[in-house]
């Protein structure tokens, strides 16, 4: 077999291959056997047709046919092995010459990963928010605690903000009650804005058995989107009651004895969330200023199916969840198609271009992954994906995909490496020290789980929510 590697661009190839035939022998003797299994002659045993009935028969061109189909795959793959090439995706197969007895032609152009100079990153300077707790900060989390060993007790009064009411409800469109448009019992905390739009105000100064009728816009069901009239009758009203914020609540809501120590305990907690919070704005902001730096030419084809992986996944899953089409979605967010297709590709050239440079360095920096870190990042994965570790694995195996987590975890260690290169420093101009704030693992995993988002464009709807 010969073959050669003509580039037709820094990311696509066209490889021609020219094979002897008698290197298809064992192609064309399974393409017999094939056949013969398949089709019936009078006089002969199924399986037992000799070659030149087959031939007689069915035609030599359905026997070179089948003998092609089966040899193509292998002798290309042998081709991209010779030219040592990285292909992406599926290669577009051209036979260009087939002489029985003679030679077989053909030419497999294909996209391949193209070759990336990793930039010195040694410079990389970025600004990320200080880790400041305020005693306001700790006021509004112990009386976050303090809400929920909240009790409710019933008064006869008039219903107000902050009161939790047992309410019967009412929907008419057009004069009509709404199949869906009934509900009794419901519990309600006016003011916590979970319900319709002008509840609040209906419910309001109502006593228990008292009424209202109010307009509101329907937010999901059969008539998601109208305008409904909405009567509401309150069935009780209660008082929800805190308990003082002493010593007593401390002993009842934390393993603390002092109110003092419970502030302290939720104070150090807030500087962890900030902190891992300021670790991964490090790592966002340090990978976005990697991607500035390196020069990576994008597959048109590999982009073309990102752009359509990711638009289809957000319609037929995502929104779908919701109950919600692409149309309704645009209108929430305010966008135009046109916006939408602009941000998905953007997102999507983030997301390979992320993929290539980490994965280049993985090389480069000769990163390898350990049972440790890849069952780490098994377990962040089961838990996110709401499946046991031992499914998720199962899952994993059976689904051939152990090689992506693998990749993952490098491309989280490669972006650590680099995170490590550079200067990181907050909003106050203090110089921030990431290996004080997190061990190598759990900087590896937080890393991984960074360089995912970015990979799979999760990192723009977290910043755009």
């Amino acid at each position: 077999m010969k073959s050669a590697v003509e580039t037709l661009n820094p990311t696509r190839v066209r490889l021609t291959v020219e094979v002897p035939f008698e290197e298809l022998k064992d192609s064309l003797d399974a393409a017999y056997k094939k056949i013969n299994q398949q089709v019936t002659v009078k006089g002969f045993r199924k399986g037992k047709i000799p070659a030149r009935v087959i031939d007689q028969r069915f035609g030599r061109g359905a026997v070179l046919e089948e003998a092609v189909n089966d040899a193509l795959p292998k002798l290309y793959t042998e081709a991209v092995n010779e030219a040592e090439l990285n292909p992406l995706g599926q290669p577009e197969v051209d036979i260009t010459e087939l002489k029985d007895g003679e030679t077989l032609a053909f030419t497999a152009e294909v996209d391949i990963r193209p070759e990336i100079q990793i930039p010195d990153y040694s410079g990389i300077e970025v600004t990320v928010d200080a880790v400041e707790v305020t005693d306001e900060d700790v006021e509004k989390s112990v009386e976050q605690l303090r809400e929920r060993f909240a009790s409710t007790n019933p008064v006869e009064r008039a219903a107000a903000e902050g009161d939790v009411v047992t309410i019967d409800l009412e929907a008419k469109v057009d004069g009509e009650v709404l199949p869906d448009g009934v509900a009794e019992g419901v519990s309600y905390t006016i003011g916590s804005g979970e319900l319709l739009d002008g509840i609040d105000e209906a419910v309001t100064g109502l006593e228990a058995g008292g009424e209202a009728t109010f307009t509101s816009q329907l937010k999901g069901g059969s008539a998601e989107g109208k305008d409904a009239e909405v009567t509401v009758k309150v069935t009780a009203v209660a008082a929800r009651e805190l308990p003082e914020l002493d010593d007593d609540f401390a002993q009842m809501a934390s393993e603390f004895d002092t109110l003092d120590e419970l502030k302290a305990d939720s104070r150090k907690r807030l500087e962890n969330m900030k902190q891992y919070d300021q670790a991964t704005q490090a790592q966002e902001r340090v990978l976005d200023e990697l991607l500035k730096l390196a020069e990576v030419p994008i597959p048109e084809k590999l982009l073309e199916d990102e752009v359509k992986t990711r638009k289809h996944n957000l319609e037929h899953h995502q929104l779908g969840q919701m109950g919600l089409d692409l149309a309704k979605y645009l209108e929430i967010q305010g966008k135009t198609e046109e916006e939408f297709d602009a941000e998905t590709k953007e997102q999507a050239v983030k997301g390979i271009k992320t993929q290539f440079i980490l994965d280049e360095l993985v090389n480069k920096e000769k990163l390898n992954v350990n049972q440790e870190e890849l069952t780490e990042h098994l377990m962040r994965r089961a838990q996110s994906s709401g499946m046991s570790p031992d499914q998720f694995a199962q899952a994993v195996v059976e689904g051939g995909q152990v090689p992506m987590l693998v990749g993952e975890v490098a491309r989280g260690k490669a972006l650590a490496v680099v995170v490590e290169a550079a200067k990181v420093v907050d909003t106050n101009g203090e110089v921030v020290d990431l290996e004080d704030e997190e061990d190598e693992a759990e900087a590896t995993e937080a890393a991984a789980e960074t360089a995912e988002a970015a990979a799979e464009g999760e990192a723009e709807e977290k910043n755009e929510a």
